[in-house]
């Protein structure tokens, strides 16, 4: 890309409040011109939203070529060693010129995840396992996010969820996606 094909600062009126230690890394104005879509070290900053979504809080993040599509994270439940998350409703952005926005939301989403795992449940259903990368924060966050239909309330779902996360805490190998 020559110097003169850089593509212009954003408007100061229209960055998002960044911490200290947070530097924007890109960005693209929403096709109906009504905000930005902010990526950041620390996370996405979406048009609407008064706050960051931290990297391990973003389920899914989809490009289409025109549209990005970001499944947030909502915790449901605190657990002994792990939250219970869901899906919020996904949100959607058309941006027109993207530049590399679509390039960096797939690969901080993707590098935030440590250790992730699907399995079915003796009780019923199946859970998804994953460990986090949180930016600032040493450690892992653990999440489990079960499929729908299964009872997540259950005694036994529980039991057997609580076992599966302890158990993928002692395999010391949390690099490898399953």
């Amino acid at each position: 890309m020559g110097l003169f094909n850089r593509k212009p600062k954003l408007a100061a009126e229209k960055r998002p409040p960044l911490e200290r230690d947070e530097r924007m890394l890109s960005w693209a104005a929403t096709a109906n011109g009504d905000g930005v879509v902010v990526v950041s070290n620390r996370g996405l900053w979406l048009p609407g939203r008064a706050h960051r979504l931290g990297w391990h809080e973003i389920n899914k993040a989809v490009w289409s070529g025109r549209e990005l599509a970001v499944t947030p994270a909502e915790t449901v439940v605190e657990r002994d060693g792990y939250l219970v998350v869901a899906d919020l409703p996904v949100e959607t952005y058309l941006l027109l010129e993207p530049g590399d926005v679509p390039h960096q939301v797939r690969a901080r989403v993707t590098s935030s995840v440590s250790y992730t795992a699907h399995a079915k449940l003796p009780a019923g259903g199946a859970v998804r396992v994953v460990a986090r990368r949180v930016s600032g924060v040493d450690g892992l966050r653990w999440t489990v996010r079960y499929d729908p239909g299964t009872a997540a309330d259950d005694p036994a779902v529980v039991e057997q969820t609580d076992a599966l996360v302890e158990g993928a805490r002692g395999t010391g190998d949390l690099s490898a996606p399953a």
